[in-house]
């Protein structure tokens, strides 16, 4: 199973059921190596720098139940806008689904309209990913 359209609108579709439309929003979808669909958002935390991102709770999930994590998408919308964006994962987010291995696909904006996504493997998205110098991890 790879990153396909059906796992950006499960994204979606959390997205709408979870927000309001005059709320920045956003949602993360993974699939699993069994082809599961598990999502998450990202809690209202007063605190800023204690917020986690959408994609923390379905990787938490994902390690919880012994999944292998093969895709993710994270997908944002501002408030009154009817746009949906497509994030990459923050570099943060790429450390987690790096676990997984560096063949993990991830969602990242199209250049020429971020709405529309491409799909690329971490090892893409970071090719001198900081664990390559070690003889003995994933390249």
């Amino acid at each position: 199973m790879h990153l396909d359209q059906r796992l950006v609108d499960a994204a979606i579709a959390l997205m709408n059921k979870r927000f309001p439309k005059n709320e920045d929003s956003g949602a993360a979808a993974l699939y699993t190596a069994d082809g599961n669909i598990l999502t998450s958002v990202s809690p209202d935390i007063p605190n800023g720098a204690a917020a986690l991102c959408h994609e923390t709770g379905a990787i938490c999930e994902a390690y919880k139940l012994e999944q292998k994590v093969i895709a993710s998408v994270c997908v944002y919308r501002a408030a009154n806008s009817e746009a949906i964006l497509i994030l990459a994962p923050c570099g943060i987010c790429q450390e987690r689904l790096f676990m997984w291995g560096p063949d993990v696909e991830v969602a990242v904006a199209d250049p020429l309209d971020a709405s529309k996504w491409i799909a690329k493997k971490l090892s893409e998205v970071q090719p001198y990913y900081w664990c390559k110098v070690f003889a003995d991890e994933p390249r």
